[in-house]
């Protein structure tokens, strides 16, 4: 394990000792939105800790192999001075894949300022990618860039979209740049008893260094939110068909997740 690979480690294992800790200090969602919507809004002032796994069933110009990973995503919400903060980590760990051994993956993490208004809330900061892969599974590549996203709230629906773009700023020469632009539309349902539909994460997903398109998914998901043990679980599975078909990219993919609520107030 590299050094780069054990700080990503200290640092998932610091987030998820905050989490523990400080459940009890943090904003709740929104009053403007039910539990059930905020779970389902990046820029609600929600902690939680989302636990994923991402199956590709194949893939675009390589036959007959499939790949799966687990994804550890969290929130978690925060003040400095008068402004609302929203810090989301994303860490990725490959168990199966074509082409790369099993083990952490590259990680993501941005911080977001919030700002709620009467028809919901929208949100800016920076992102970053976090080279933790190593040679094996990761870019070798410091990226980092703007996001930015709204989303508005109704009684019983939330739409909006979110933006993150990455760019490299360090890292080894010898591996190519990363230079990326994310769209992910949002949209998101309730049809009561704790049921609810909506898009996936459908990250449509530009790539500069190529000039084109690298992911242009199309998917749909279900939930259902239940509160095992007192503890509010938003569970889903979503389905996405990617129509970039120029790339060994990902076409069918699913996700199963499980993500864990702490509201408070």
């Amino acid at each position: 394990m590299n050094v780069i690979q054990r700080v990503g480690w200290k640092v998932v294992a610091l987030l998820a000792l905050s989490l523990v800790s400080d459940v009890e200090a943090q904003v709740s969602e929104s009053d403007s939105q039910s539990l059930a919507q905020a779970a389902s809004d990046p820029t609600a002032s929600l902690m939680n800790v989302q636990l994923s796994d991402w199956y590709t069933a194949d893939y675009w110009n390589l036959p007959d192999k499939s790949a799966n990973q687990l994804v550890i995503r969290s929130a978690y919400p925060f003040a400095w001075g008068m402004t609302k903060h929203i810090m989301r980590v994303t860490v990725p760990f490959v168990t199966h894949h074509p082409a790369l051994s099993s083990g952490l993956s590259d990680m993501t993490l941005f911080d977001l300022v919030v700002f709620d208004k009467s028809w919901g809330r929208w949100g800016v900061g920076p992102v970053a990618l976090l080279p933790t892969g190593g040679s094996d599974r990761g870019t070798e590549k410091w990226g980092v860039g703007p996001a930015v996203g709204f989303v508005v709230a109704k009684p019983r629906l939330i739409y909006g979209i979110f933006n993150q773009n990455i760019f490299t700023i360090a890292g080894d020469d010898a591996r190519p740049d990363v230079n990326v632009s994310i769209i992910q539309p949002i949209v998101n349902g309730q049809l009561g008893g704790g049921w609810a539909v909506g898009s996936s994460e459908m990250s449509v997903t530009y790539n500069w260094e190529s000039s084109e398109w690298s992911s242009l998914p199309l998917g749909a998901s279900i939930l259902k939110m239940t509160r095992p043990g007192g503890i509010p679980v938003q569970w889903s599975f979503q389905y996405e068909y990617n129509f970039a078909d120029d790339q060994v990219v990902a076409r069918n993919l699913f996700r199963f997740t499980a993500k864990l609520l702490f509201p408070t107030g």
